[in-house]
């Protein structure tokens, strides 16, 4: 008995320790990159339930990724929150919002959409405005509580600088994404850098929810500036964020959960295929526990006098955002400097510019990523076949 309940233990705290809100997922096929099926993300889910049971993805319309995403999902407990592509072309916006709705006909949104997100760093690509985006947002509300899905939070994802209070008025919740790395700051700075700029968000979002919609460390491909991209630097940077994160009740979507060898690596630093948590061929970088919290003790929180982030008024040109990917989908650079002009290299871009790879409620009973895999259910599961296998 003592034996097996040493095993239980053991099982639960590998399995916290494991533990991530969600994960940045896109279903494309991981070495071509060619267009999911249910069963393709059925095998990425199987792998990722370990982990998590919530993923994010950035298109509906897109190869039609989301309609094998949540048929896979289905009997399941798996949850998503569904990302609509914007960019300078409206019929964009309109295809996948009309996506949106006629899944909504054929699946149980209630059961398995944790929230919606219009847009993906459009307002730092410069291909809409935040008034645009805030609009659109709307409209979104409008279209889900026409057919009584008015409970599904509604967001738009944007980099740290680029949140201002006209976009904030019109989320659920703000969806901020910050990356140390691509403002080239050092692994030994990383975990201060992303805190400030979620202080300074929290700060102008008032009494709604902040939740980091992106964030994580490449293990290889190039330096930028004095960010390091190495398998001890992406180990680190994912320890000191989630401990920090979770001690300060901070949700987050993990960016991301594979390596994708068929992104573009002509940008700024050829990082691309390097933001998984998890190897091409699906297995882990880290051995288990991935990270442990133990001990833990955050470097101290600046104060809101010494924070250097001014969301919607920073004039620099690093923002802590991957660098943009063109119509072909290789990624853009400021040719003068070499700094990342734009986002989003999370997937390739059509022809017609999407790239689609990838509440006001602020109360701890509420979250779009609290609805993920709990400590518990995942360590009772664990620890139940430990158990079991004593018996």
């Amino acid at each position: 008995m003592k034996l097996t309940l040493t095993l239980a233990t053991l099982a639960t705290a590998a399995a916290a320790a494991n533990l991530f809100n969600g994960f940045s997922y896109n279903p494309k096929q991981l070495k071509t990159g060619a267009c999911p099926t249910v069963d393709t993300v059925r095998d990425d889910l199987s792998v990722l339930s370990k982990y998590t049971n919530q993923v994010r993805i950035y298109s509906v319309k897109d190869c039609n990724q989301g309609e094998p995403v949540l048929r896979a999902m289905e009997n399941t407990d798996w949850k998503v929150q569904l990302g609509m592509w914007v960019s300078n072309v409206e019929s964009v916006y309109e295809a996948d919002r009309n996506e949106l709705i006629r899944l909504a006909g054929v699946f149980d949104f209630k059961k398995h959409v944790s929230a919606v997100i219009v847009g993906n760093e459009a307002i730092y690509r410069k291909e809409q405005t935040s008034a645009q985006i805030a609009a659109k947002v709307r409209d979104t509300k409008v279209a889900l509580t026409k057919i009584g899905l008015g409970s599904i939070p509604v967001t738009a994802s944007e980099t740290w600088p680029y949140y201002d209070p006209t976009l904030v008025a019109a989320v659920d919740y703000v969806n901020v994404h910050a990356f140390p790395f691509w403002e080239g700051t050092p692994i030994e700075g990383a975990q201060d850098k992303v805190f400030e700029h979620i202080y300074a968000i929290q700060k102008l979002a008032g009494s709604k929810k902040v939740v980091v919609g992106e964030t994580g460390w490449p293990d290889a491909g190039g330096n930028f500036d004095a960010a390091v991209p190495s398998l001890a630097n992406e180990q680190r940077y994912l320890k000191e964020f989630i401990c920090r994160a979770n001690l300060e009740k901070i949700d987050y979507i993990w960016f991301s959960a594979f390596d994708e060898a068929w992104k573009p690596v002509t940008n700024a630093s050829d990082v691309e295929t390097h933001w998984g948590v998890l190897k091409g061929d699906k297995t882990p970088k880290f051995a288990s526990p991935m990270y442990d919290c133990k001990g833990f003790v955050p470097s101290n929180k600046p104060s809101s006098s010494s924070s250097s982030s001014t969301p919607a008024s920073s004039s620099s040109s690093k923002t802590g955002s991957k660098p943009s990917s063109t119509p072909n989908g290789h990624s853009n650079t400021d040719k003068s400097d070499g700094k990342p002009s734009g986002t989003d290299s999370d997937s390739d871009k059509s022809s017609d510019s999407q790239e689609k790879s990838d509440t006001s409620k602020n109360s701890a009973a509420w979250s779009p990523v609290g609805s993920g895999l709990s400590a518990v259910s995942i360590a009772a599961s664990m620890a139940a076949l430990a158990v079991s296998a004593f018996i």
